[in-house]
């Protein structure tokens, strides 16, 4: 499918605690003086009609940068899929590009390329590297709502456990880089060194 920019919002990831940072809001730790959420955003919003923010924390501060954001229904940091349930609800596309805020080098056609992907009988697109997917880079129908609101209710907590529940579509991408993630500042450290 070629599926429009303009039916797509960019869902960002950014309610986590960032344990291995020290606790600290992932979205607003600096790498090399930029904030994660502000090259996420300039990374991804120019993929998709609008971009919204899974946030828990710092609310205000996000709103600062003139995008919606939305916390997830519980208060008790209940995971990723708490975040794109918020993110699905709160879309007026038919898809959603989910990414989380700690991947600095996200691919620049990350949207286009799932976008192509995603044929009439998939559920979603997601990337994958070197033979291991990445779950919380994927393309969504925002109609897949129900069905997550059901899996969470059954249980199921982890991102890629909800996947097996669905008709998912793996797009392999060549560069490993544009995957990594800040979880420690020794990732940050290495990434940024190779922006």
């Amino acid at each position: 499918m070629n599926i429009a920019r303009d039916r797509i919002t960019a869902g960002v990831l950014a309610g986590g605690r960032g344990r291995r940072l020290g606790g600290v809001d992932k979205g607003w730790y600096r790498l090399d003086g930029q904030p994660l959420i502000t090259r996420t955003l300039a990374r991804v919003a120019p993929q998709c009609a609008a971009a919204v923010i899974s946030a828990n924390r710092s609310l205000a501060r996000y709103r600062a940068l003139g995008h919606r954001v939305v916390p997830d229904d519980r208060t008790d940091f209940d995971g990723p899929l708490a975040g794109i349930a918020a993110l699905l609800h709160a879309a007026a596309t038919p898809y959603v590009l989910i990414v989380p805020v700690d991947t600095p080098a996200l691919p620049l056609d990350l949207a286009p390329r799932l976008g192509e992907a995603l044929h009439a009988s998939a559920d979603l697109a997601v990337a994958s590297c070197a033979g291991r997917t990445q779950p919380l880079h994927a393309l969504l129908r925002r109609a897949l709502l129900a069905d997550l609101e059901a899996a969470r209710a059954d249980g199921v907590r982890a991102v890629h456990a909800w996947h097996r529940r669905l008709t998912c579509v793996s797009v392999a991408w060549p560069d490993c880089d544009a995957f990594a993630n800040v979880n420690a500042e020794a990732d940050a450290r290495a990434i940024a060194a190779r922006l």
